[in-house]
């Protein structure tokens, strides 16, 4: 606990720094994937791979969590959406980690860099494949479970329902944004590309990004505007203040309750062994039941090019 502020910071910078290219992170809570993008002097800019949003984790809110930590415990429960990153990102030096479900400094420091929330490219599946056999789950799924209205379904397989949709639908949209990319090079101003199941068009929209600090406020000097007429509370930072101090919720938050489902857990292992139990029944399928199974799927795209036909 000795450590400095400036020397942690150096770590923290150092070990984003070696992590292995491809290196996905996640929050604690709401098991969010993220990686590090930028590492500048004062930031560790984040990317979260479910919606490209990016956010900045800065240097001075690392130092609040930790004087914190060296006070006590925080229950990794109870910890807010805005401080879970930067819990993450802890978990990668040695002298911090989750012990009894709380994150706190580690009682044996050769134990510590070991994050539960790091997965290597080794361990992870590519996009394509982690969207190829959710949507087999899913599929199988659905044809099991007709005609699927939620109100028939009982409760386990209305989870799995859910879950398997959220899945798709994150891993859908990941490389949706991938594919957005490839087009992109290809469209001309103005130009349409056709396929077999639609077309695309390129489109221009302007979005507004803020310049850095300094020039805005140097500008704003210039036009004897105050600076506090456009400075304002980041609420990321504003997690963390109340996560390290006294300061209570309703003292700095209008709260008001919403109630909603939040998949919390994934049982990666039981949805490797259902796609594998799937894979094996359709390369048994041969004889009279194959080419059934065959035949309606040449049936299904005679269905299809009608239909786009008409």
């Amino acid at each position: 606990m000795s450590v400095g502020h400036e020397e942690r910071w150096n770590v923290i910078q150092e070990r984003c720094a070696t992590l292995e290219p491809g290196t996905e992170l996640v929050t604690p809570l709401s098991n969010r994937p993220f990686r590090v993008r930028e590492i500048s002097t004062d930031r560790l800019q984040i990317r979260f791979d479910d919606s490209s949003e990016k956010r900045p984790l800065w240097r001075e809110q690392f130092e609040v969590l930790t004087d914190r930590l060296a006070e006590q415990r925080l229950a990794v429960a109870e910890l807010p959406p805005g401080v879970e990153p930067y819990a993450t990102i802890l978990t990668l030096l040695a002298d911090f980690g989750v012990e009894d479900g709380e994150l706190a400094y580690v009682s044996d420091p050769e134990m510590g860099g070991g994050s539960p929330y790091l997965v290597s490219p080794a361990d992870a599946r590519t996009r394509p494949e982690r969207l190829h056999d959710d949507a087999i789950l899913l599929a199988d799924l659905l044809d099991t479970s007709e005609p699927v209205d939620p109100e028939t379904l009982d409760t386990g397989t209305l989870t799995d329902l859910y879950v398997l949709l959220s899945d798709v639908q994150h891993e859908a949209d990941r490389l949706r944004q991938t594919a957005r990319e490839s087009l992109l090079s290809r469209l001309g101003a103005d130009q349409e590309l056709h396929g077999r199941f639609g077309t695309v068009r390129r489109t221009t929209r302007e979005r507004r990004r803020p310049k850095d600090d300094e020039t805005i406020f140097d500008v704003l000097s210039e036009h004897e505007i105050p600076r506090e007429w456009v400075l304002g509370v980041d609420p990321d930072k504003l997690d963390v203040v109340l996560t390290a101090t006294g300061l209570e919720e309703d003292d700095v938050y209008d709260v008001e309750e919403q109630v909603y489902v939040q998949k919390t857990e994934v049982e990666e292992d039981e949805k490797y062994s259902r796609f594998r139990g799937l894979a094996e029944r359709i390369e048994e399928v041969d004889g009279e039941e194959g080419e059934e199974l065959r035949a309606d799927l040449r049936d299904l795209e005679a269905r299809l090019d009608e239909a786009l036909s008409a």
